[in-house]
């Protein structure tokens, strides 16, 4: 696990903890076939540019960034066995519980993630 903050032009940060999916076996398994991702916590995955939601069981927020870790794109709410969701110029992927980003002034451009001991370049 590992420390994750994003912050938003406005100063406005949200803090949470997050699984790493850095290899091929962890990135192909990633949330699929877990009954739920508990609150306040998340899974980073890359290289990532696209994610699906087959065999997923819950819906999820997802942010992408890039390898500067600046916001390329976000996906609220994506629904299980329906949802995708891809980002040109995406190095990573942060999933999160659906809801999650919904009380955080979150745009592309405007925000940055700082993720703790993951070195992308």
């Amino acid at each position: 696990m590992t420390d994750i903050t994003i912050t938003t032009a406005s100063g406005q940060q949200l803090c949470l903890r997050a699984e790493v999916a850095d290899s091929f076996f962890k990135r192909f398994l990633g949330l699929m076939g877990r009954p739920d991702l508990p609150k306040g916590t998340g899974m980073v995955i890359y290289p990532c540019s696209s994610i699906h939601m087959m065999f997923m069981r819950f819906p999820i927020d997802a942010v992408f960034f890039d390898k500067k870790n600046h916001i390329v794109k976000i996906a609220r709410h994506l629904k299980p066995w329906t949802g995708f969701s891809i980002a040109y110029g995406a190095y990573g992927v942060l999933e999160l519980t659906a809801g999650t980003l919904d009380d955080i002034d979150l745009s592309v451009d405007a925000c940055w993630l700082s993720l703790d001991g993951i070195h992308l370049a």
